[in-house]
Formats: C-alpha cells, structure tokens, sequence
C-alpha cells in the first residue's frame, strides 16, 4: 500500500473517531460543547492532523521494523 493511501485511510480514522465520540456524548445526555457544524470541522481539522502525521512519521516506522 502506497504511504498517500495508508496516511489517507489513517486521516478517515481520526476523522470518523471525533464523529463517533461526538455521538457518544450526544446519547449518553453530556450534549456537545458546540453544534454539529462544530463537530464536523473538529473532525475534519483531526482528520487532516492524523493524515499529515501518519504521512510524515509512517516511513520512520517502516525504517525501524516497527510498522
């Protein structure tokens, strides 16, 4: 698997993660700190933060027999 597929999988990760425990705080009656507009831009910024990470450091791991 190519590093911009594996980086863009791992983004969708992160993204999907904040919308989940959005949802969470939502059913278990916490409600959210923001709207869902609010929501989905949080995720969508994680997201991006988890692609460029995983991009960046993903060939360190390889390099070290970690990944």
């Amino acid at each position: 698997m190519s590093r911009e597929r594996s980086a863009l999988l791992w983004g969708l990760v992160g993204l999907f993660v904040v919308l989940v425990g959005g949802q969470a705080l939502v059913l278990f009656g916490l409600g959210l700190p923001f709207g869902f507009a609010g929501l989905f831009a949080l995720a969508v910024v994680v997201g991006a933060v988890v692609a460029l990470a995983a991009y960046r450091f993903e060939h360190r791991l390889t390099e070290k027999g970690q990944a």
